[in-house]
């Protein structure tokens, strides 16, 4: 059997990884301004960890997309990402009496924190992260971030593989 994907160039995998943060970004905007989601400190750093992601594999497409450190750089930050999906995934299966206090919403710690608090409220998760406001075929949001983040990965090690060719 022939798969078309061995015949794909490291700059074809390079544009995937584009097309899909993109995607996944998009889907986030829209899910913020069109259906109302307010997003959480983990949502929103979610977000950091694709537009990273897309940023190295769209600097691999500007300098040299078989250059193997920006599939190993756009892996690692598709893991990173992968784990912040994880970790909601994780506070949203707790049961109610063992999920952490909800914090201020982050448009008022914007507003009133510096930016090393917002960082740290970022990557520590609230109350607010474990709350699932929405879903598609039973899947939450950071379920589908999580699905998005493997397929970049995999985007990632299958760009590795074809620029050493």
């Amino acid at each position: 059997m022939n798969n078309p994907f061995t015949k794909w160039h490291a700059n074809d995998w390079a544009l995937t990884l584009c097309l899909v943060c993109g995607a996944m970004l998009a889907t986030g905007i829209y899910l913020e301004y069109v259906v109302g989601l307010d997003p959480c400190p983990l949502c929103m750093m979610q977000r950091v960890w694709f537009l990273l992601t897309g940023a190295i594999a769209y600097g691999s497409l500007l300098h040299n997309p078989r250059w193997g450190i920006y599939p190993v750089l756009s892996g690692t930050t598709a893991t990173i990402g992968g784990y912040f999906s994880a970790k909601q995934l994780w506070l949203q299966s707790l049961p109610a009496d063992q999920v952490p206090s909800c914090g201020p919403n982050l448009d008022y710690m914007i507003d009133a924190f510096p930016l090393a608090d917002i960082i740290v409220a970022m990557t520590q998760a609230t109350g607010d992260c474990a709350k699932i406001t929405w879903s598609l075929i039973g899947i939450s949001i950071p379920g589908w971030a999580l699905l998005g983040f493997v397929a970049l990965l995999a985007g990632s090690v299958l760009q590795l593989r074809a620029a050493s060719r």
